[in-house]
């Protein structure tokens, strides 16, 4: 009886909701009186609390809120570079005002015969990326004794990466009218070999794509949006440097630091659910207006499940896959669960939002930015920097196990600035944009203690040349006191600092080929790390590099 009263109930608010009335207090006092929550909550929405179109990815909203002057790519992973593209893609579309109609102008291949029209008519879309990288390193750097000369080699030479990533998206309201509906999967194919693996000895890779070699699935989730995309929901397996932590201007930067930054990349298992790691997950998002975003994510905080060999400090570390992404699981596919939980919550505002049509404002708004506060929480065990199991200190001389102690839970605090500081007028696609970013965290269970990175960009530096955007970037990541102190313990060289330069210029060749020639200098690479001998410091970098991205 009761399940009849309740599907009553609903069917009735069901009908009241596409009819665009709220249903009754009748209807919301059963379903409480019966403790249905869920049933509540979808009868309570009215119509319009549905979605009637895809709400816009966190890279889009940062182009938006910006006036479209950030850099043509987002360049921390290739998910974001996807979504730069779309949001391309759809401003163009909006411009012309014909958002029925698929542009294939910018794929190499096309409309593919026709099969990207009929898809699309049905809701699906198919990218395919290509990312394809050389590197050389200059001077400085050390063997790995991974680079095929048992460490007896160079720490110059050059190295080759690639990255070919499949997306398959489906609009669950073109393919059968569920509002606000979204799916998505995508895979990876990475090949090469990692310089920074190879070569550098660097706290993070000199390139944000750099990855172990695999074929592996990337992401899997589904979407609902609700409250006319105010309100978003994200379930399913995900990348979460795709949304938290991005700086709409350092984007543009090829050193991996500049997209998922130091603190988390060498801090947490793996680096947590980033690129080319995702983690079941559930993210909501909520925007009540413009300015304003909050974002809230619950993920397992280590995809491939390893517990040892993940910290220099367990057993030396796993030389043959260092950052661990492919041991336990080099398919993607085994959807870890089993250990901690990553919360991360992150606050965004915008300050003078540029007009959706920029050439038919009234008046100038105002030079925009964009002000973010986060932080995450891991309820893991984090081995200790200081101590061993029986409490003395680690690799002190009264350390018999020479295994640390654990530590339970790890923490990190950030905030992100994006700001305007200049453009010749409201319509004009020259622009300056500063960013920074900052985080920090607890020393004693961690690597990096703090990690700050800076830059200037310049929009359309030549006349014809308005999606080209030139960079240049600084940042710095300071070993931890644990870490230090480790290092004292052991009689190793102590770390400190690590510094590192980029200067870069990202520019449209064609529709569906960008090109990104870059240069950076690292000083102190690993913060003063010991090479290969163990008895002197890495030597300072100079690394070349030609990064490009192919649209299929």
């Amino acid at each position: 009886m009761i399940a009849h009263s309740l599907w009553r109930e609903f069917r009735s608010g069901f009908f009241l909701i596409r009819n665009g009335s709220s249903c009754s207090p009748a209807a919301l006092r059963s379903c409480f009186r019966h403790g249905s929550y869920i049933l509540c909550l979808g009868i309570a929405l009215p119509a319009t609390g549905f979605a009637q179109s895809q709400p816009q990815t966190q890279v889009a909203e940062d182009r938006a809120r910006l006036g479209n002057s950030t850099p043509l790519l987002n360049q921390t992973d290739p998910a974001t570079v996807r979504d730069s593209e779309r949001a391309r893609h759809d401003a163009q579309q909006k411009a012309d005002g014909d958002s029925d109609r698929l542009d294939t102008s910018g794929n190499l291949l096309g409309d593919m015969w026709g099969a990207r029209s009929w898809l699309y008519k049905h809701g699906i879309t198919l990218d395919i990326q290509e990312f394809d990288e050389l590197w050389g390193n200059a001077t400085g750097g050390t063997p790995s004794g991974m680079d095929g000369n048992g460490g007896t080699g160079s720490g110059t030479g050059a190295a080759y990466d690639g990255v070919t990533m499949p997306t398959l998206t489906v609009d669950l309201d073109k393919l059968f009218g569920l509002k606000g509906g979204l799916f998505n999967i995508s895979a990876l194919q990475i090949r090469g070999r990692s310089i920074s693996q190879d070569h550098l000895g660097n706290f993070n890779p000199i390139s944000g794509f750099e990855a172990d070699r695999s074929t592996r699935l990337f992401e899997l989730w589904y979407q609902q949006s609700f409250l006319n995309d105010r309100l978003d929901v994200k379930i399913g397996q995900q990348d979460l440097d795709t949304e938290f932590l991005i700086s709409g201007y350092g984007a543009m930067y090829l050193n991996a630091n500049f997209g998922w930054p130091m603190a988390p990349s060498v801090n947490l298992y793996a680096g947590g659910p980033s690129w080319p790691l995702a983690s079941p997950a559930v993210r909501i998002r909520y925007r009540p207006g413009e300015q304003f975003t909050f974002m809230f994510a619950a993920a397992d905080d280590n995809p491939p499940g390893n517990r040892s060999n993940t910290f220099g400090i367990q057993n030396g570390g796993n030389r043959a896959d260092p950052t661990n992404q492919t041991t336990n699981d080099g398919s993607g596919t085994r959807f870890n669960m089993g250990t901690g939980a990553l919360l991360m919550t992150e606050l965004q505002y915008a300050i003078n939002p540029q007009p959706a049509d920029m050439p038919e404002a009234a008046k100038d708004p105002g030079l925009p930015g964009v002000y973010k506060l986060g932080g995450l929480y891991d309820t893991a065990q984090f081995p200790d920097y200081r101590y061993n199991n029986q409490g003395v200190a680690l690799g002190g001389p009264d350390d018999t196990t020479h295994m640390p102690r654990w530590d339970r839970g790890n923490w990190i605090v950030y905030g992100i600035i994006d700001q305007m500081l200049w453009r010749p007028s409201l319509t004009s696609a020259r622009s300056v944009g500063l960013f920074a970013r900052a985080t920090g965290n607890g020393g004693d269970r961690n690597l990096i203690s703090f990690a700050i990175d800076a830059g200037l960009s310049l929009k359309a530096p030549f006349n014809g040349r308005d999606d080209d955007t030139l960079g240049l970037g600084w940042g710095i990541g300071r070993a931890s006191s644990g870490l230090r102190q480790y290092d004292r313990n052991t009689g190793s060289l102590v770390q400190g600092n690590e510094n590192h330069l980029e200067l870069t210029y990202q520019a449209q060749i064609m529709p569906w080929l960008v090109m990104q020639p870059d240069f950076q200098y690292v000083w102190h690479p690993g913060g003063g790390v010991g090479d290969w001998t163990g008895v002197r410091r890495i030597g300072d970098e100079a690394v070349f590099g030609l990064h490009s991205n192919i649209v299929f």
